[in-house]
């Protein structure tokens, strides 16, 4: 043996016989600091609730056991990577009210005066909260960041970009009712790929999620508004990879994507969509009309084509105009398959 290798071994014995003296309890809750002898706590990473997880998948598609999931739909609960942990769906449901602080016309986060949007918040979570004890309730700030507009712009890019303290209030409410901000975008004439940097600073954040509508993504050169947009599979997929990025790169819980929808054209392919563990996509049916109206849409967009979890939109008003004769109620929500765990109010 050369005198390298006899240095070498005599090395590695030592540092066995170290690790043997002082750490060889690998299960141990305590250690020692290398800079200080101060005993510290050993926190272990969280960890998926599996059984848990798969038992609120199939209530959610009105399945009660593992054995009569296949005989109530053979498309939910629907096939997906187990997420990471400290995923919020669908062991919360998410209850948000939508908006923007400059319009009264686009949702109650502008329609009302703050105080009276958050009692209102309150009272929709604790309704919801009432309505399904077995569900925990999230409230969220669905804040439109990016909002599409009929003319050009400065860029022609067809909308206009939310300044940061508008963003910056919208942290501040999610902060006081102990909930989430989701922010949604409307790219008009822009792109996925040029928008979301824009909002990195804030989708970085643990508590920031994304929305995207297709109803204003004018891919064919109209303008927002003249008629219904379109998102494909390849765009979505984009954006989850995206979001799953920044979930790596600082450690985040999983991100939440919704995308909005009333009209099978608003997203095409998406049997392509693919869900990842540190995404979850909801499908949210936000069109309007009477219950019987809504309820139908549900059925022909939502039902038939199953991506992950589901999600529904309510408007307070333009849900009333005639022939309806009442929103939605929680209990017909619940009935519906399969069951929002999401749901937004405008």
């Amino acid at each position: 043996m050369s005198f390298a290798l006899r240095v070498t071994g005599l090395s590695m014995a030592a540092a066995v016989a170290v690790y043997v003296a002082g750490y060889s309890n690998i299960y141990a809750t305590e250690y020692r600091s290398v800079f200080a002898d101060v005993a510290e706590r050993f926190v272990p990473l969280p960890e998926l609730d599996k059984a848990d997880y798969d038992a609120r998948l199939r209530a959610l598609a009105h399945a009660t056991s593992t054995s009569d999931t296949a005989s109530t739909t053979s498309l939910w609960p629907v096939k997906a990577p187990y997420p990471n942990a400290d995923a919020i769906l669908p062991f919360k449901r998410i209850v948000a009210y939508y908006g923007n602080f400059y319009s009264k016309k686009m949702g109650v986060l502008g329609e009302y005066p703050t105080e009276e949007m958050l009692s209102m918040l309150a009272s929709t979570t604790a309704e919801w909260a009432a309505a399904d004890p077995s569900t925990p309730v999230l409230p969220a700030i669905q804040y439109i960041a990016v909002v599409a507009q009929d003319t050009a712009g400065k860029d022609g890019k067809y909308i206009l970009r939310m300044p940061d303290d508008q963003i910056d209030h919208a942290l501040d409410l999610a902060k006081q009712t102990h909930g989430i901000v989701i922010l949604d975008i409307q790219v008009g004439k822009s792109t996925l790929q040029y928008e979301l940097p824009l909002l990195e600073k804030y989708l970085k954040m643990r508590q920031v999620h994304l929305a995207i509508d297709p109803e204003f993504s004018m891919k064919f050169g109209n303008s927002p508004g003249s008629v219904i947009g379109t998102f494909d599979a390849e765009d979505i997929n984009y954006t989850a990879e995206y979001l799953a990025n920044l979930v790596r790169r600082y450690h985040l819980p999983p991100k939440i994507l919704v995308i909005h929808r009333f009209t099978q054209n608003m997203v095409t392919n998406y049997k392509k969509i693919r869900p990842l563990p540190e995404v979850q996509i909801v499908m949210d049916m936000d069109g309007w009309g009477s219950q019987e109206k809504k309820e139908g849409t549900y059925s022909h967009v939502i039902t038939p084509e199953p991506v992950q979890f589901a999600g529904i939109k309510l408007f307070y008003k333009n849900d009333l105009k005639p022939p309806s004769t009442g929103l939605l109620t929680t209990g017909e929500i619940l009935d519906l398959m399969p069951i929002p765990i999401y749901v937004q109010y405008q």
